[in-house]
């Protein structure tokens, strides 16, 4: 089977997309060692790689033993609930490490990994990377960045299909922690299920080779 790396796969969206996948694909799951992970990997069988997105340094290292690599997935994300006035530089400089240079980093270490297989690089992106959203400046800032780093990327490496998908909001804890920020209440309905995500991008990853998905847009279908 071909093999798909996946960030941020301990819970939420990324364990979604895990079990998305887990039919068609041989799972490695990225991110720091943790007892949820590593439960995930143990439902679907998959493999898991201590890859720190905040510390870009040492992710060449990890995944040199990678030769090829069918697809890879950037779903780990960071996001500070704030205002710009209300934001520090200290949150700043962690939504871009993890959020963008994290991605980029992983993305040049496997490189060569994707292009021998003509891989397929999918990143999670937001509603956010599109239209800014009141109340997350840096995860704002974080995500048109990445959506510029994955049109360079498309451009720049024609061999490999590059998809950035753009979710409305979903039902995560990220979710929870916003709509507290709001003042709201936070119903799950009214957000997008990880499932329904993980769905699309599970579509998009299995899309005949002949198709080449730039960007998906999906937003919750309220009734």
């Amino acid at each position: 089977m071909p093999t798909a790396m996946i960030t941020g796969a301990s819970r939420g969206l990324g364990a979604a997309i895990a079990s998305a996948l887990a039919p068609t694909h041989t799972l490695l799951l990225a991110g720091r060692p943790s007892p949820r992970l590593d439960a995930v990997a143990a439902r679907f069988g998959a493999s898991t790689w201590p890859i720190d997105l905040a510390d870009p340094e040492s992710i060449p290292a990890v995944v040199e033993p990678l030769t090829e690599l069918d697809v890879l997935i950037h779903n780990a994300g960071v996001a500070f609930p704030g205002r710009v006035a209300e934001s520090t530089l200290d949150q700043w400089r962690t939504t871009l490490e993890v959020n963008l240079l994290g991605a980029v980093a992983l993305t040049l270490a496997l490189l060569p990994a994707l292009r021998a297989a003509r891989g397929h690089v999918v990143f999670v992106n937001s509603g956010a990377g599109i239209n800014a959203s009141p109340g997350l400046a840096s995860y704002t800032a974080s995500k048109f960045a990445l959506r510029g780093f994955a049109d360079s990327l498309r451009n720049d490496e024609p061999s490999l299909r590059v998809t950035s998908v753009h979710p409305g909001r979903i039902a995560t804890e990220m979710q929870q922690g916003l709509v507290v920020y709001e003042g709201g209440e936070y119903d799950p309905a009214r957000f997008l299920s990880p499932e329904t995500v993980a769905q699309v991008i599970a579509d998009a990853v299995n899309a005949p080779p002949d198709a080449h998905v730039h960007e998906v847009i999906v937003r919750p279908n309220r009734r």
